[in-house]
């Protein structure tokens, strides 16, 4: 099922990427049901805030009527950045699935902020999920923007 769900996170990526948005796209399950989806809007939006991540786990939490997402599950084409982390975590989300690894970055944020001592809760997470689709949708994405 995770392949499933990875799949449609990047069904929403590629609405972003038609949008000239970062293509990046989340889902929200529980109990095998979707709870949100959403692709990146910062361009659209002008908001720094409004990664897919963000925008999933604020549909989510509307449609549950709780800021607590417990036992649900995220798939997110892109290893969540600190600041989706956060989110992640603050959610109460059980499990962060991603497709591709952000190789940007040399250190592992997830290891950080999802496993932080401080925090009451932990997240479960695993990455690689579809990762070669993933990766080439956004390697594919920035090549076109160079050559420009």
């Amino acid at each position: 099922m995770k392949e499933v769900y990875m799949s449609l996170a990047l069904k929403e990526a590629e609405k972003g990427k038609l949008k000239g948005e970062v293509p990046v796209g989340a889902v929200i399950v529980k109990n095998d049901k979707i709870l949100a989806k959403a692709h990146n809007t910062r361009n659209k939006t002008k908001n720094a805030i409004n990664h897919a991540e963000m925008i999933a786990i604020k549909k989510a939490c509307k449609k549950l009527k709780d800021w607590r997402l417990e036992n649900a599950e995220i798939y997110v084409t892109l290893e969540p950045c600190p600041m989706c982390a956060g989110a992640i975590v603050n959610s109460r989300i059980a499990e962060c699935y991603f497709g591709a690894y952000d190789k940007t970055s040399s250190t592992n944020f997830l290891d950080l902020i999802f496993q932080d001592k401080r925090l009451n809760h932990k997240v479960v997470y695993r990455g690689g999920i579809l990762e070669e689709k993933c990766s080439k949708l956004l390697t594919d994405f920035f090549q076109q923007k160079r050559k420009k």
